[in-house]
């Protein structure tokens, strides 16, 4: 379902390391040219299909981060449609990422498929390279739902997987009923 991507660079690869090696659970990627907040997958189920509604089997839990996210910032919230990022409204400022535009190589999805990580992208302005005056109150705009969006690395299952003498096991493969999607236990 996730393409090879035939070149890599460098650094890339060095964070795709970094993302195998550390068990996070939740990020964010700050990005700029709208005002929304999509979700995995970013690429479309159908490579020939461009705007095709492409769900994780967690689709629940990232429309729940997503809308976490969303509901906090003041001009994402806000109803009117005249705004930048309008044309979300009737969504509430969220958008399955492939749903909106289809792209391979995305962190979403590879964070998704293949680390324990679950990451939104966050468009923060329709300005694609905001001015240096204008990064205080887009900064501003964005903070608490930043803490908002931390906030929710709380929720869910979380705890030790540990064998009968207490020790913790490591990458032990935990399964959710319903959800074709497992994680594996950290260090």
């Amino acid at each position: 379902f996730f393409p090879p991507v035939l070149q890599v660079a460098p650094e890339t690869k060095a964070v795709m390391k970094w993302l195998r090696s550390i068990p996070f659970v939740l990020s964010a990627s700050l990005h700029g040219g709208e005002l929304v907040v999509t979700y995995p997958y970013d690429y479309s189920r159908h490579p020939l299909e461009e705007k095709m509604f492409s769900p994780t089997p967690d689709e629940k839990m990232f429309k729940m981060l997503a809308k976490a996210y969303a509901d906090a910032h003041p001009v994402i919230s806000d109803r009117s449609e005249l705004r930048c990022g309008g044309n979300f409204v009737k969504r509430g400022g969220i958008i399955n990422g492939a749903e909106w535009y289809s792209f391979t190589g995305g962190m979403a999805d590879f964070n998704y498929l293949h680390t324990n990580c679950f990451e939104i992208t966050v468009e923060v302005g329709c300005e694609k390279f905001p001015l240096e005056e204008e990064l205080f109150t887009i900064w501003h705009e964005n903070r608490d739902s930043l803490l908002n969006y931390m906030e929710m690395v709380h929720r869910g299952i979380k705890g030790i997987v540990s064998d009968k003498f207490g020790n913790p096991i490591k990458n032990a493969r935990i399964s959710v009923r319903g959800i074709q999607h497992d994680v594996t236990t950290g260090n």
